[in-house]
């Protein structure tokens, strides 16, 4: 063998992802690419996966990432000629019960907005689609069509063959040792048979990845866990084309094979493996099979297929899977070291990725930037709380738990909770606060009037919570509201360059005198929105940037990577230097006057300013900017004062009628005021122009910045697709997000946030309306719109304005 001193990108582990990754890289972007696997390929986890594949996810780029790999597996054969084992068969989802049924209609509208085929039927026709099925407890079932199952270890053959024959180099045998870093970037490979130079890595290690991702300092937070399934002998009845069958409320699925029946399931109880790291030599093996653990699923399985008690048993497969603490892989370049990508952790569907994935990864790889909004999966998505091996086992187990469990909106996880508090998690669960969690961080999502228990009661209808957060959203709107968010992330960019620096990563103008605030996107070469956020000058060099809490470490490392080289500007996390209370309502400047000696008057403190106050004797930084359409501040204080500052405001709101108030009223004055949601509403998929935030883009100067030549196009026009948001008049509709938008009958969208308006008193939602040959005002006004919510066709209003104006105290609705 000999070991390449150079390549141009490593890709380490020779499993499905890893040779997907270089096929892509040696297919689509001629790389000179080195693939380095320590045994044979496939040898991990690969080689004993189920093999369905399921396109359908609650992201629309997650599930065009999965139909990309249906459409490779189905021409990858007649490119290598290597069969793939791919089969076409179409998947079955049951429900057997309302709740599951209204999920499922929900999927189906989402599968529409989607542009992927879905059907849903009866327990009758379902039966036809499967007769060994027994169906007596069935209320219907989906079935797509497009969906179906492949063979892990062929795909990842052909996909090896394929990436040999456009160039790529795969060497089996070869193990890696460690990584050569050069100021923050790799820059060198180690491994037991030499050192090869290279401009980047990919680590696609699978249960490794976590202990190759640390040789480099990345955290990759995944935990291998026990995953079992039976394989039969043949059965009478089991058709070569069944359909793969999904029971998400038995936990269990099933395929077809030769001539027999696969079953496994996502059981409530899962078991952890390799928790102090993955053998090395684990190549090819299984654990022992656990009949005691796996006897409730094969209750389950003879309740919903009886003439399976007649079935021989093959063999018993517990192979270890890697798991994620959200339950959804991870991808991109990693925040602590440049040119280190990952791509691992695929929670048993890395069949069903793995072709999609290479594609997403080979061109993130080559350009720096996502081909399209990746956020969910996102490395940068974690922090430093998940490099707490305890944490992400507890979590990941809970997260492989609800496999398949009813995703009901706005459900909390409980592992490893409290994990980060504010310091007034104490006073806020006092006044009986019902806590969410966000990266770690415990926040009150809403508050209990007395004599009601602080906690969410989980439905796919109207949720227990929905008056009493009425209430909240009211006392913003009509008196003043106090709101904890002492969780946004916090930064400061210091240095003689740090305007030069800014002015070239943001898009809008922040070259402007110290006390001023500018709300600005960061974009990508192709003018999608990477981050959204709001940047303080406190001085000649230095800057205070305030972004949401879970995107701490996305746009930490997008503004650390787009720092130009030779610029004096160092970003510094300030996140638990400061604690943040938002004043939001018409009662906020008196009752601000009240505790401070400072001028807060209009002409002495205007919007987008700043001004260092005293309350309770701190010094705070007060930002006269608002999320929820009211007259407020952000303040912003050393986090030991937080409790001083609090206390003060709430015992003066007393006389201005003060509510503490949660993220939930948030979210809700939010809708109704218009404002985006970075990871929903703008992505990197959308440019401001699209959004409706062409104003914040400084076309009009001269200044160069990252994304300029992309909007100057968007600005020339015609636009082919434009935010808008919805109304509908009953307000008994449940809006959650992805309902399908109808424009003259046709589909022309989907709404990508969702909720309830409280002043309003109607459903509202966001979305953009898409139209190839373009989105004027005109094609806006002239249709006649609706939403199709959970199959059924509502009609709409659209709107392109605010719905809620506080100058004038007027709705439009």
């Amino acid at each position: 063998m000999n070991l390449p001193s150079h390549a141009q990108i490593v890709v380490i582990g020779g499993g499905i992802i890893g040779c997907s990754t270089a096929y892509h890289l040696a297919r689509d972007h001629k790389a000179d690419v080195l693939l380095l696997e320590s045994g044979k390929l496939t040898n991990g986890s690969t080689w004993h996966a189920a093999g369905l594949v399921g396109q359908l996810r609650s992201s629309a780029s997650i599930t065009q990432v999965l139909k990309y790999s249906v459409e490779l597996y189905e021409t990858l054969e007649a490119e290598t000629g290597l069969a793939t084992g791919w089969k076409q068969n179409g998947g079955l989802r049951l429900a057997c019960n309302e709740e599951r049924w209204t999920e499922i209609r929900r999927q189906a509208t989402t599968a529409h907005s989607f542009g992927l085929e879905m059907h849903l039927l009866t327990p009758e026709e379902t039966g036809k689609l499967w007769p060994l099925m027994d169906c007596s407890d069935l209320v219907g079932a989906a079935f797509l069509p497009t969906d179906g199952q492949a063979s892990p270890s062929d795909i990842t053959q052909s996909l090896a063959k394929g990436a040999r024959l456009h160039g790529a180099n795969l060497l089996e045998g070869v193990k890696v040792t460690g990584f050569n870093i050069t100021d923050g970037a790799v820059d060198a490979v180690h491994t037991d048979q030499g050192t090869i130079r290279c401009d980047k890595v990919v680590n696609c290690g699978g249960m490794w990845a976590k202990e190759i991702g640390r040789m480099a300092g990345v955290s990759v937070p995944l935990q291998p866990v026990r995953h079992q399934y039976m394989v039969s002998e043949k059965l009478d009845g089991v058709a070569s084309d069944l359909p793969t069958l999904r029971d998400p409320d038995r936990r269990i699925y099933f395929k077809e094979e030769v001539g027999g029946l696969v079953m496994g399931a996502y059981e409530p109880n899962p078991i952890s493996w390799a928790d102090d790291g993955v053998p090395e030599n684990f190549e090819f093996q299984l654990l022992d099979s656990d009949w005691d653990h796996f006897e409730p699923t094969m209750e389950q399985a003879l309740a919903r297929i009886p003439s399976f008690e007649h079935a021989g048993i093959k063999q018993l497969i517990n192979g270890p899977e890697s798991f994620t603490p959200d339950g959804t892989y991870i991808m991109g370049e990693a925040p602590e070291v440049r040119g280190f990508f990952v791509g691992a952790g695929f929670n048993a569907f890395g069949i069903a990725a793995g072709g999609g994935a290479g594609w997403s990864l080979a061109s993130w790889v080559m350009t720096g930037e996502q081909p399209l909004d990746l956020w969910s999966v996102d490395i940068r998505r974690f922090s430093s709380l998940h490099h707490d091996n305890s944490w992400v086992r507890e979590r990941t187990l809970e997260a492989y738990g609800k496999h398949y469990t009813i995703a009901f909106p706005h459900e909390e996880h409980e592992s490893g909770r409290p994990r980060i508090v504010s310091p007034l998690y104490e006073r806020l669960a006092e006044r009986n606060a019902c806590f969410g969690s966000k990266l770690g961080w415990e926040r009150p999502n809403w508050f209990a009037p007395k004599g009601v228990a602080p906690k969410d009661v989980y439905a796919m209808g109207r949720q227990n919570w929905f008056d009493h957060v009425a209430e909240e959203h009211r006392a913003c709107r009509e008196r003043v509201a106090l709101f904890d968010q002492s969780s946004f992330a916090k930064f400061e960019l210091r240095g003689n360059d740090a305007e030069a620096a800014l002015s070239w990563i943001c898009a809008n103008d922040i070259a402007k005198p110290p006390g001023r605030i500018t709300y600005t996107q960061l974009l990508n070469t192709r003018g999608g929105i990477e981050c959204d956020l709001t940047v303080a000058r406190l001085d000649h060099d230095v800057f205070y940037i305030v972004t949401g809490t879970g995107f701490r470490s996305h746009d930490a490392a997008w503004i650390r990577q787009h720092i130009q080289p030779g610029l004096d500007a160092e970003l510094l996390d300030v996140t638990e230097e400061f604690g943040t209370l938002s004043l939001f309502g018409p009662n906020a400047r008196d009752l601000l006057a009240s505790v401070t000696e400072a001028d807060v008057s209009d002409a002495a403190f205007p919007f987008a300013h700043l001004r260092n106050i005293e309350i309770a004797g701190h010094e705070v930084r007060a930002m006269r900017i608002t999320y929820v359409g009211e007259l407020g501040w952000e303040l912003h204080m050393p986090i030991d004062a937080t409790g001083d500052v609090f206390d003060s405001l709430m015992a003066a709101g007393d006389a201005f009628g003060i509510a503490p108030v949660g993220y939930r009223a948030l979210e809700s004055l939010r809708l109704e005021k218009g404002y985006r949601a970075w990871g929903s509403d703008i992505t990197p998929n959308d440019s401001p122009f699209e959004a409706g935030l062409g104003w914040a883009v400084k076309l009009r100067s001269n200044a160069p910045f990252l994304g300029r030549e992309a909007c100057e196009g968007f600005a020339a026009g015609p636009l082919v697709k434009r935010m808008a948001c919805f109304t509908i008049d009953d307000p008994a509709i449940v809006l959650v997000g992805r309902e399908t938008i109808l424009r003259n009958g046709e589909p022309v969208g989907y709404l990508s946030s969702a909720g309830f308006g409280y002043t309003v008193g109607k459903p509202i939602g966001y979305g953009y309306v898409r139209n190839a040959s373009g989105v004027d005002d005109d094609f806006l006004a002239t249709g006649e719109y609706a939403l199709e919510v959970a199959t059924e066709i509502v009609p709409c209003d659209l709107h392109t304005k605010a719905l809620y104006d506080p100058q004038m105290k007027r709705v439009r609705a």
